[in-house]
């Protein structure tokens, strides 16, 4: 799970370089913020309401964002089984249909209850 430790550790080992004003830290944070929304169903589902998932470089993106993988990076997502999932997914054009679809919609939310409910048994 990303917490303080992580987050301290990730920013002494960034690179002072700027990329467009920011430093590489500064754009490693914000992408591993967005890349954890997609563990969330609904933010999937509003991605496709808003075309988002029509768009090839906004899939570019996505695939771009499976170095997420790697154990430098992984240890800052909290939820990194359904985010990784979600990443895998969306790389299915399928997939990006069906989530505009409530029944996808609503069978990705009931599989995220039962998966809680077990991990706290």
């Amino acid at each position: 799970m990303a917490g303080t430790t992580g987050t301290v550790e990730m920013a002494q080992t960034a690179s002072v370089d700027r990329y467009g004003g920011y430093t590489r830290f500064e754009i490693e944070v914000e992408a591993a913020q967005f890349v954890q929304s997609l563990s969330n169903p609904l933010y999937l589902h509003h991605l496709a309401v808003e075309k988002y998932l029509d768009r090839a470089e906004f899939v570019a993106y996505l695939a771009y964002l499976q170095y997420f993988r790697q154990p430098r990076y992984i240890k800052f997502l909290s939820y990194p089984g359904p985010t990784l999932r979600a990443l895998d997914l969306l790389q299915q054009d399928r997939f990006r249909k069906a989530i505009l679809m409530p029944e996808t919609l609503q069978r990705m939310i009931n599989e995220g209850f039962r998966a809680g409910a077990q991990a706290g048994a």
